[in-house]
């Protein structure tokens, strides 16, 4: 596995690979990798000849309130996780190299953003889509693997690359749980055993939420929600941002029936952890 540091280096790599007539797949990452990261350099071999991954955790992305400075971080873990996975390229630039000078310039987000995460964390995915235009703009990609845990982001990035002609493909891969049903994150290794406990309820809510919705008969949103809202509720310990069902086009709210394709949101907080998760019906 080949370590890149520098925004020039990694530009002629990638030229490197496009003279030889490879194929680029690109897996954008904050580090901590677990096994969801993982399955992304898994989908991203299937689809390409070179597989880059960075880890950068974007501060651009990150309220002066939210947890930018304890975010988990294990450079050497990661590089030996990454190697071991078949990663081609790491790609593991300074905030200096990805931000030379002051930010002049950053995206709007626009109407996918009005709402959900965008509500509660003004501001995050203006630094989101920012940090990943300038990755695209330097790695190049011709296909960018991203999670479904973070559905918003994934559509907001996809949105992103069809309006700006970026040029790349953006394939959103599966969540991947723990064998209890958490969805992996990184932030995950801030619960306490009694805050996973409690954590548990949101994989339950989205379960009861699909259950109603496979059911024969009326499918109407406000019944769906109800379920998901019952579960979250017997866990006092779990205080909820948002539980939604969106329309996957828009995201926005699904109003009266819902239907096969939409999306079910929930971000809620245990302890002093936020968490997100979703799934599509």
């Amino acid at each position: 596995m080949r370590i890149i540091t520098t925004v020039r280096e990694m530009r002629e790599a990638a030229a490197e690979a496009y003279a030889s007539g490879s194929r680029i797949a690109f897996v954008p990452t904050m580090g901590y990798l677990h096994e969801g990261h993982l399955s992304l350099v898994d989908a991203a071999r299937a689809h390409a000849d070179v597989v880059v991954m960075s880890i950068f955790v974007n501060p651009l992305q990150f309220a002066p309130t939210e947890d930018l400075a304890r975010y988990p971080r294990d450079i050497e873990g990661d590089s030996c996780k990454a190697e071991g996975r078949g990663v081609d390229v790491l790609f593991l630039p300074s905030e200096k190299e990805i931000y030379p000078q002051e930010q002049r310039i950053t995206l709007n987000p626009g109407a996918l953003a009005t709402r959900w995460d965008g509500e509660v964390r003004p501001g995050h995915f203006s630094g989101v889509l920012t940090v990943v235009l300038k990755l695209l703009n330097v790695v190049r990609p011709h296909v960018l693997h991203l999670g479904q845990k973070d559905m918003q982001q994934a559509l907001l990035v996809r949105a992103m690359c069809e309006d700006l002609d970026v040029g790349t493909e953006v394939r959103i891969e599966p969540t991947v749980r723990d064998a209890d049903g958490l969805a992996l994150s990184s932030r995950n290794s801030y619960l306490s055993a009694e805050d996973r406990d409690m954590a548990l309820a949101i994989p339950r809510s989205l379960q009861a939420i699909r259950a109603a919705f496979a059911q024969p008969g009326k499918k109407e949103t406000e019944t769906l929600l109800s379920r998901g809202e019952e579960v979250l509720s017997s866990e006092p310990g779990v205080k909820v941002d948002y539980l939604a069902l969106v329309n996957p086009a828009t995201l926005e709210p699904r109003e009266g029936r819902a239907l096969d394709g939409d999306i079910a949101l929930v971000a809620a907080r245990v302890g002093g952890t936020r968490l997100i998760d979703n799934i599509v019906l």
